[in-house]
């Protein structure tokens, strides 16, 4: 029964100027109710911070990030995403950033410290993430065992040279760079494999180079078992190294979380910048190194901790073009594609 016939139904007796202002009335109550709907629908992923309580944020034992283990050491992520409804931070260390995006593919990671290069190829590939602040700049070493003689880029032709596997930051400098300089990659035997593998294997004498983001180089050095040859500042001058990554799910459903996760990010940068030693101490609590050799990796490093993302946009969009040429991925990502830097620029405004 339509709804002004129904109206003059149940009103019996009621005149029709006040049959239609019940209709008026009923139809009004609809529409309010249409209206609540449809403003839950927009603001209730921020506001029901209940359906999100645990944050799991992936990152790699290297000095590069150690922002991330300041902010776990001095509670800032507990304390920090807190209001936010998350009551338990679960970390997951990995040893390089492919198997980091293999992960965050699988669904299993929301936040990730990892190099900028990974996340081209997993995001080429379909992952649903955007680098959302720099990490660091630089901070990779070319390492010679002893016995060799570094003579330019040249002098890598017939050597064994171990590295990050394919898509890595270090795997694409260090394959860039060869290229730049007209060496014969085919002629250079690059081995992927993790950090702690690589000082194994030239402690051994099984490579004769290693390319590696520090601590390693170091760990080499003050074992006596190879000297560092060129840093890869030298290679590619302010290169982006290590990025925050974010998933897209959290972007989109937890915005107020993840211009947190940036805030947060930005504080435990600048307490490393101001305060490099306590960094060191705090950074070996959390792996176990040797005091002395971290001291030393940051005292001797061409890297540099930040968190503004502009200032690795430039590379990380070279790195998608060397990417593509070699054939690594398929899409060429854009610069949209790869970043969001909306968080940072509002965190700095505030």
């Amino acid at each position: 029964m339509p709804i002004y016939r129904k109206t003059l139904y149940i009103a019996g007796l009621m005149t029709v100027a006040e049959a239609i202002t019940l209709k008026r009335l009923m139809l009004l109550t609809v529409i309010l109710a249409v209206a609540v709907t449809c403003l839950g629908c927009i603001f209730s992923p921020e506001e029901k911070k209940g359906d999100l309580t645990q944050l799991r944020i992936g990152y790699q034992p290297s000095t590069h990030q150690a922002a991330y283990m300041v902010a776990q050491d001095k509670g800032w992520w507990a304390e920090d995403l807190k209001p936010f409804g998350i009551t338990e931070i679960k970390e997951f260390e990995f040893p390089s950033g492919p198997p980091e995006m293999q992960a965050m593919l699988a669904g299993d990671l929301d936040v990730a410290y990892v190099g900028t290069a990974p996340p081209i190829t997993a995001i080429a590939q379909g992952l649903d993430a955007k680098l959302v602040a720099g990490v660091n700049i630089n901070g990779s070493d070319l390492v010679f065992k002893n016995g060799l003689t570094y003579r330019g880029p040249g002098s890598l032709e017939g050597l064994s040279i171990a590295t990050f596997p394919p898509g890595s930051i270090q795997d694409l400098v260090l394959r860039k760079w060869l290229k730049d300089n007209e060496v014969d990659i085919s002629k250079v035997k690059i081995l992927p494999m993790g950090p702690g593998d690589a000082v194994t294997a030239i402690s051994a004498g099984k490579v004769d180079g290693v390319f590696l983001p520090h601590t390693s180089p170091a760990i080499v050095e003050i074992e006596g078992k190879g000297s560092v040859v060129v840093p890869s500042g030298k290679m590619w001058p302010d290169h982006a190294c290590c990025s925050l990554l974010v998933s897209g799910k959290l972007i989109r459903e937890h915005p107020g979380l993840v211009e947190q996760i940036v805030k947060t990010h930005i504080k435990a940068t600048n307490y490393i910048n101001v305060n490099p030693e306590a960094a060191a101490i705090i950074y070996v609590n959390k792996t176990n190194q040797d005091l002395d050799m971290v001291k030393r990796s940051i005292s001797e490093w061409d890297g540099r901790w930040i968190s503004n993302p502009h200032l690795q946009v430039n590379s990380t969009v070279q790195y998608a073009e060397v990417d593509y040429h070699m054939n690594y991925i398929q899409r060429l990502p854009t610069k949209e594609d790869l970043f969001d830097t909306s968080f940072y620029e509002k965190v700095k405004q505030s």
